[in-house]
């Protein structure tokens, strides 16, 4: 074997450092490209909200204490009032509730076609309301827990669904979400004398609380689900609920819940877990602490594009922020 000339030394580095000077060009091109992408993603969305799910501290965030609609991001709202009543009350839920008369009125996509003096589980429209976001099924649900709320005195006025909203306002004031107002059960927001509102960190805390709840959980990571529908004749008929959360099943992510009016544009919180961290304390003392993100997109014209941006930079966040020894805000709880 000859010995390598100086000259085709020389030219090995030189080829060499051509190599590396491409491979640094194309990684710097990656790493613009991808920076822009978020950028454009971020950008279109009109509020977000990145937060850690253990400690609800929030890791990213834009225009997140700004007061906009959140079209049926509601219904969450409406689900953890009817859950927390079934735990309360020890009521089933399998107990049926019937569509009111006032849903021949409510306005919006029907495309379950439920009609006043149908009877469906409370399961059921819970179920239609998370995955299908149908606003006959919230509209139902707060009718017929609402029938069983005692009285305010102070507004002997106040209709069943009424007195259902003042208990979705009540739980919003106990999660300190001090930028919100429910106006109804379903979230339209187009026919009300006032508009409901809340904020991008203030969806985050509830989702928070729903999170919480092994129902919730469960009702919102399935991708459809069948119902049933008992009909005033004494029939009925079944109907096959898809899940409007296009991103169920990405990158972990098993909920939460879409909405979009004329007001609100494109909104979506989703949810995303990791493994739990686990920490050894001497030999048989350990401390596992879950590790799970919700982002909250609001006003969005790429509401997935955007949410499976952030949820990425989230957990990059999350990282950094752990390896900073998760400080805390003063506003913010565990």
């Amino acid at each position: 074997m000859t010995e390598p000339t100086i000259q085709s030394t020389k030219r090995f580095a030189k080829n060499a450092a051509r190599l590396s000077a491409a491979l640094l060009a194309a990684t710097l091109f990656f790493h613009i490209a991808t920076t822009a992408a978020h950028a454009q993603n971020t950008q279109s969305a009109a509020a977000y909200a990145v937060m850690d799910d253990a400690s609800g501290h929030v890791l990213l965030g834009s225009n997140a204490e700004k007061k906009l609609q959140v079209g049926s991001l509601t219904k969450i709202a409406t689900a953890c009032v009817v859950l927390d009543w079934l735990e309360l009350t020890k009521q089933n839920v399998d107990e049926l509730a019937v569509v009111p008369q006032v849903a021949a009125t409510t306005g919006g996509l029907n495309a379950i076609g439920f009609q006043p003096g149908d009877s469906v589980t409370l399961r059921d429209l819970l179920y239609a309301a998370l995955l299908q976001s149908d606003n006959i099924a919230a509209l139902t649900l707060a009718n017929h827990v609402g029938e069983h709320l005692p009285p305010n005195p102070n507004a002997k006025k106040m209709t069943a669904v009424d007195r259902f909203v003042a208990q979705m306002n009540a739980l919003a004031r106990r999660l300190r979400m001090t930028n919100t107002l429910f106006v109804n059960p379903h979230g339209i927001d187009s026919n009300e004398r006032k508009l409901p509102f809340s904020t991008a960190s203030d969806m985050a805390r509830l989702t928070r609380y729903a999170e919480n709840k092994s129902q919730f959980r469960f009702y919102v990571s399935q991708k459809d689900r069948k119902i049933t529908v008992q009909h005033a004749d004494g029939t009925q008929s079944d109907y096959l609920l898809q899940n409007t959360n296009l991103l169920l099943g990405t990158d972990t992510i098993d909920g939460v819940k879409t909405g979009t009016t004329r007001r609100a544009g494109e909104c979506v919180i989703i949810s995303a877990a990791r493994a739990p961290e686990s920490i050894q304390h001497g030999e048989n003392n350990f401390t596992i602490t879950p590790r799970r993100l919700i982002v909250v997109v609001l006003g969005s014209s790429a509401r997935f594009d955007t949410a499976l941006q952030l949820l990425r930079s989230g957990w990059d966040a999350f990282d950094r922020w752990t390896t900073a020894g998760k400080p805390l805000s003063k506003n913010e709880a565990l």
